[in-house]
This record gives C-alpha cells, sequence and structure tokens, in this order.
C-alpha cells in the first residue's frame, strides 16, 4: 500500500459508513439515491485504491472496470436524490433513461475493450488512459450535473417557498458545485500527472449531503460557503504540498535519501496535517468574526440580560421584559411566553409581542407538542418537522406541524427547570429574512433556562405575597371572632334603643284623639305607625342575626354535648341563609327521625356543615354559570346511618366537581379552587379536618368527578 491508495480508501471506508449511517437513521424515498450513491462512491475509491497499488497491468484494467461500473453511477444519483428532495416528476424520464444508458455502457464495459484500452502508469500507481469511457462519461456527468442545477434554479424561483426552504436549497447548490469539482480527477487520464483528489470534494459533499438529511439545522450558507473555502485551502495546502515536493524534488531527495526518498514528504504530510487542524479552527474563526459579527452581538445581548432576569419579581414585567429583549434585539416578528398552569393543567398563553396574531391561547399537557418537548428536551424546528412530515408521512409529524402552524412559531424552545416543564418560549421568522442558526438555538436554550428561574422566584414571591394578604384575612376574621362579644352587645344595645323609640311612639300615636284631624293627617299618622312597627320586627331578626354570629363565634366554650343530627343542620341554616341564597338550591334531608344521637361540639360541628354548604353552593354557581345545562337545579343531600360505632353523614351535591389534579391539595392550607369573586381563604376545609379528626376523634373522606359533583363522608363516633 502506498499514501495514496491508503486515502482513497481511507475516503472509500468513510462514505460507505456515512451510508450505512443513514440507512439506520432515516431510510426514506429522498435518502436511498443517497444511500445507493455513497456506496456506487465507495466501490469506485475502493477499486481505484487498489488499482494503484497493482503490479501488473492485467490486475489494475480489473479493477478500473470495477472502479468505472462505481463511478458511472455516481452522477445518476445525485441527480436522483435532487429529483427526490424537490419531489420533481417530470425528470423521471430522463432518470430512467439514465439508468438504461449506464447499464448498456456497463455491459459493455465487461464484455469488451471499447471502453477502457489503456493505463497510465504514475509514481501513485496506474491509472486510465483517455478513452470512450472518459468521453461519454464526461458527457454523461456534465448532462446530468447540468440537470440538477437547472432543477435547483426552478425550484428556487418558487415564490411560495420560506426561508429555510430557501436555505437548503442555496446548500444543494453548493453541494452540487463542490461534487462537480471531482472533475479534476479527468486530468490524468489525458497525461496530466498531477494526483487525482477530485474524490476529495465529493466526499465533503456527500458529508454536507448528510449533515442536512440528520439535522436539518443548516448553517448560514455564506458561513457555509466560507467554512467550505477554507476546509479546501487548507486540505489543499495538506495533500498538494506534499505531492509537489514528490513531482519537484524527487531527483534531489533521491540523492539524498536514496530508496527511501518517499519518506520525506511522507513526513510533511503528517506534518501539516498534524497543524491543518488548527490553522483551519483559526482561519475560520477569525473569518466567522466578521461575517457573524451582528448575530454574535445579539447573542451576547441575550446571555447579559438572562443572568439579570432573577432580579426582577413582577412576573407580567418578566414576561414582557425577555419578549421585549428577544423581539428587539434579534428582530423577529413575533414572539410569545406561555407558562404551565397548575390547576387547569395547561400551558397557557402568557404574553405575545403582535397583537394582530390570533395564536393559540393553551395547549393541554397531553398535546403532541408538549409531550415532544418533555420527550427530546431541545428546541423544534418548525421547518424540520414540516420536512420530516412530508419525508415520513407519520400523523405525529402532522400533529406537530399543525400545532406549530397555529402557534405561529419558527422555533420553539422549552424552558425546564431541573425535570419539569415550567413553559416554552414561541419564537417566529427572523425580520433579515435568516434562519436560525445553532448558535442561536444554544443561546436561546440558555435564555429559556435562566427564564424558568426567574419565572419560578417571581411567582413563589406572587404566591408568598397572596399568601401573606390571606392570612391577613384570616387573622382579621379571627379578630372580629375574638371581638364578637363586645360587638353583640354594642349592637343589641342600639337594636333596644331603636325598639324602645319605636314602641314609645306607636303607643303615642295610639293615646293621640285623631278624630279631628283631616283625612291627609290620619293616613299619614297610620303609614308612621305601620312604618314603626316595621321597624321593630326588623329589631328582633337583627338580635336573632347576632345571637346567631355570636354562637357561631363562641369556639366550644360550651364543651360537648349529646344532640341529634337535625339539631346541628337547622342551626346551620339558621346561620347560611345569610350568605347563601337558598332559594337557588334544595337542601335534601335523606335520613330518619330516630337516628342515633351523637356527642360533639355544637358550635363546631355547626362550623363545618356551614362549610360544607357554603362551597357546594359556590360549587352549583359554577356548574350553572360555566356549563349552562338546560333544567339544571342544585341540590345538597345529606344523608346517615348507623356504622358499627359511628354515625356515617354524607354530605353530597351536584356541583362543578374537583378536578383530578387537585384531589390531593384539597385539604391544604390556604389551597382553593374558588374562581369567582367570592374566592375564599382556603382554610374551610383544612379547619373541617381539624375538627373531625382532633376534636371528635372521627374521621372524613370525599370524592369527586369534575362536572358531576363531589361527596363527603363523616364518620362521629355513636354514644355507646
Amino acid at each position: 500500500m502506498n499514501l495514496s491508495s491508503i486515502l482513497s480508501l481511507i475516503a472509500a471506508i468513510l462514505v460507505l459508513c456515512v451510508g450505512f449511517f443513514i440507512l439506520c437513521k432515516k431510510r426514506t424515498m429522498v435518502t436511498i439515491p443517497f444511500i445507493v450513491g455513497c456506496l456506487s462512491i465507495s466501490i469506485w475509491l475502493f477499486a481505484f485504491a487498489m488499482m494503484y497499488v497493482c503490479k501488473d497491468e492485467t490486475t489494475a484494467l480489473f479493477w478500473a472496470r470495477i472502479g468505472a461500473t462505481g463511478v458511472l453511477f455516481v452522477p445518476i444519483m445525485f441527480y436522483h436524490f435532487i429529483l427526490n428532495f424537490l419531489g420533481k416528476k417530470k425528470g423521471k424520464i430522463i432518470l430512467y433513461s439514465a439508468y438504461t444508458i449506464a447499464i448498456f455502457f456497463i455491459f459493455i464495459l465487461w464484455r469488451t475493450n471499447y471502453f477502457i484500452n489503456g493505463l497510465y502508469k504514475y509514481h501513485w500507481g496506474y491509472f486510465l488512459k483517455i478513452s470512450f469511457f472518459h468521453s461519454f462519461h464526461l458527457l454523461f456527468y456534465v448532462f446530468l450535473l447540468g440537470g440538477s442545477l437547472t432543477l435547483i434554479y426552478n425550484y428556487s424561483r418558487k415564490k411560495e417557498l420560506s426561508l429555510f426552504e430557501r436555505n437548503r436549497i442555496k446548500y444543494m447548490f453548493l453541494v452540487l458545485l463542490t461534487g462537480s469539482l471531482a472533475i479534476i480527477d479527468f486530468l490524468p487520464s489525458y497525461g496530466i500527472k498531477i494526483y487525482p483528489f477530485g474524490f476529495i470534494f465529493i466526499v465533503f459533499s456527500v458529508l454536507v449531503l448528510a449533515y442536512s438529511i440528520i439535522k436539518y439545522r443548516l448553517m448560514n450558507i455564506k458561513v457555509a460557503l466560507t467554512r467550505t473555502g477554507i476546509f479546501i485551502a487548507v486540505y489543499t495546502l495538506v495533500l498538494g504540498l506534499p505531492f509537489a515536493v514528490a513531482l519537484g524534488f524527487k531527483n534531489w531527495l533521491m540523492a539524498i535519501w536514496s530508496s527511501n526518498w518517499w519518506m520525506s514528504p511522507l513526513i510533511l504530510m503528517a506534518v501539516l496535517a498534524t497543524v491543518g487542524p488548527f490553522i483551519y479552527l483559526y482561519i475560520n474563526r477569525k473569518a466567522e468574526e466578521k461575517l457573524l459579527k451582528e448575530q454574535r452581538h445579539y447573542q451576547n445581548i441575550l446571555k447579559q440580560s438572562s443572568l439579570g432576569m432573577t432580579r426582577i419579581r413582577n412576573l407580567r414585567k418578566l414576561l414582557n421584559l425577555i419578549t421585549h429583549i428577544v423581539t428587539k434585539t434579534v428582530r423577529i416578528s413575533y414572539a410569545a411566553i406561555y407558562l404551565y398552569n397548575q390547576q387547569t393543567n395547561e400551558f397557557i398563553l402568557q404574553v405575545n409581542r403582535d397583537k394582530n396574531r390570533m395564536p393559540l391561547i393553551k395547549l393541554g399537557v397531553e398535546n403532541p407538542l408538549i409531550n415532544w418537548i418533555m420527550a427530546k428536551r431541545q428546541s423544534l424546528i418548525y421547518e424540520e418537522i414540516k420536512h420530516r412530515m412530508q419525508d415520513t408521512n407519520v400523523p405525529l409529524f402532522k400533529a406537530l406541524e399543525e400545532d406549530m402552524r397555529m402557534l405561529g412559531a419558527a422555533v420553539v424552545v422549552p424552558s425546564f427547570l431541573e425535570q419539569k416543564l415550567t413553559g416554552f418560549i414561541v419564537l417566529g421568522d427572523k425580520l433579515s429574512g435568516q434562519i436560525y442558526t445553532p448558535d442561536d438555538l444554544n443561546v436561546f436554550q440558555v435564555l429559556a433556562s435562566q427564564a424558568a428561574l426567574a419565572i419560578e422566584n417571581a411567582q413563589f414571591y406572587e404566591e408568598t405575597k397572596e399568601m401573606q394578604a390571606q392570612i391577613a384575612q384570616a387573622e382579621k376574621m379571627a379578630t372580629i371572632g375574638t371581638m364578637a362579644d363586645g360587638l353583640s352587645h354594642q349592637i343589641n344595645n342600639r337594636f333596644y334603643a331603636l325598639s324602645l323609640i319605636a314602641g314609645d311612639t306607636i303607643d303615642t300615636i295610639k293615646m293621640t284623639d285623631t278624630s279631628r284631624c283631616s283625612p291627609e293627617i290620619q293616613e299619614m299618622l297610620k303609614q308612621i305607625n305601620y312604618a314603626l312597627e316595621r321597624i321593630e320586627a326588623n329589631v328582633i331578626q337583627g338580635g336573632e342575626v347576632v345571637d346567631g354570629i355570636l354562637k357561631y363565634t363562641r369556639k366550644g366554650e360550651e364543651g360537648m354535648e349529646v344532640m341529634t343530627l337535625d339539631q346541628l343542620i337547622d342551626g346551620t341554616i339558621e346561620m347560611v341563609q345569610y350568605k347563601v341564597k337558598l332559594s337557588e338550591i334544595d337542601i335534601i334531608r335523606d335520613y330518619p327521625k330516630d337516628i342515633p344521637k351523637i356527642k360533639a361540639n355544637q358550635i363546631q360541628m355547626q362550623e363545618v356543615f356551614f362549610n360544607f354548604i357554603d362551597n357546594a353552593y359556590d360549587a352549583i354557581v359554577e356548574r350553572r354559570d360555566t356549563l349552562k345545562e338546560s333544567g339544571y337545579r342544585g341540590k345538597i343531600v345529606i344523608s346517615a346511618k348507623p356504622k358499627d360505632s359511628a354515625l356515617e353523614v354524607i354530605v353530597q351535591d351536584n356541583g362543578m366537581g374537583i378536578k383530578n389534579e387537585d384531589l390531593k391539595k384539597i385539604f391544604t392550607p390556604f389551597f382553593t379552587t374558588k374562581t369567582s369573586a367570592r374566592k375564599g381563604t382556603g382554610l374551610g376545609l383544612y379547619v373541617i379536618r381539624n375538627i373531625i379528626t382532633e376534636t371528635h376523634k372521627g374521621k372524613i373522606t370525599f370524592d369527586s368527578e369534575y362536572k358531576v359533583g363531589t361527596r363527603f363522608v363523616l364518620e362521629l363516633p355513636l354514644i355507646l
């Protein structure tokens, strides 16, 4: 083996591995020609590697025919790939004709000597002489290459193409132009002593195509051209300089090194191959600093902005700031942020920067897009999903494409906090027309991660403020309860004074002789007397209300006593009627009159049933206003029966019920499901559980079905 054959052999193995990888990773109608093309290139390069080391011309001719067989199909496969990639059907006639011609000439190649009629002997080994094969293959190659370029050009003129699609078309054009440089390998057949290194451009084109097939996330076309040019320049130097030394200084090297003269260019190639990557990286970095100056600028701004987000405590201000920075800095058409809502188990739109759009307001956790993000934990690109949908016809990609289109998203960037998906950022197209590069996506991912932490801090701060407000409200209510005795005394004194004044005035009117008064005066005195009687009646009712409040706020001063369930329900309804519109619901007592008595704290148990009825009423109102069911009427059923040594009391309503995700939190302090203006403190059921389990040594359980109703079951010890 010599250096020339080793390079060709390495290239053959590399291309074959790429084809096998694509075969395992993504086998579609688009990629099949690419895979077969990789096989053809591998056969060509492997056969020529063997031809270079042959000792006799007969064996070299055998490998030359194998190599010619492989190389003949390369331009056909390129043309076939472009046809499938663009979805063209008109070029099929040319394709089938090319296949037919190739098969016919392969027959001639192996059965006659018309195609190959001799070999040159160069320092790197045998090589084909100019022949009919070269003339035919050159025309064949140029014709199919021109056809491919024409297809790409005509397709690129479509106005409806997206920015991403246009960039991919530019890539195809770049690949074809790069691959066309393989025509250099025809020069040695004309007697020109230049090493056939054109296969390097074919290998490079294969790698670029493989990248575009697998990743879809292509870089800026200017950057790609720059990287390609630098790569070709550097590695032409790495590979070309040793051969130039070998050709130009062979006699001089032989005079010094004798038969080992070939070690000099080999050592030079090893040195250049070692420093080549560093030279490439240095030149490439300098070039990209100029080309990507604007992109690097806004990426640095985003990185700096992400560091300061955690200082912002106001959630709305934080979200508006994120969308403002992204849209203004990156200059994109649209941006929106969705956050997870624990109560509804949905991702809900919080802010968006384009009021003219009508995006989706929310996405459920079972949505395919949410499931995909949670599984892959990476950004989602619309054009990538669109192409996968077209390539595979998988229903999942169709659902993802539809969701992203409805969101108005060019990119969806997830925001994770540890393992939890807290939300995602939706980004529209860039106003500049450029695509989102992998560097962009990395920066957005950093921004999203910092945003997740900042959003959690802001949410925690707001929840803390809300909890403090609820605690303050609860303390106010407790203070009012403590003041109830003094307040009731003062209110009753005012009621007593009003009652005396009204009663004395009524007595005065009755004792006055009004027979001589005019009819108008008599009618006026009659109305005054009626008004005073109404005042007396309302004073009595007001006193009853104050007594009820006083009983409700005295937390068990009377201790435990024996009572019936009816006594508890009657006392509860007497109080709850001032908060709940009993005319809107039916309270049904479904238990016998002789049900066993219990020993309980009357005031505390009335508080228990007060909360049950109050919560049930709110749930009934919510269902009535939300579902708007015809003929619906709220109902609360209280049933009871003895169970072992306890009285089982069931309070069941047909209200809105509780969502599955809220069932475990129903007894948590400060947690409430009420959404109306009557929103509570979230302490009611927490207090109820303590009264039942701690004070009365009983049990409380419940079950609920959303949009059906809720059922609480109490077990209170019976008198033994």
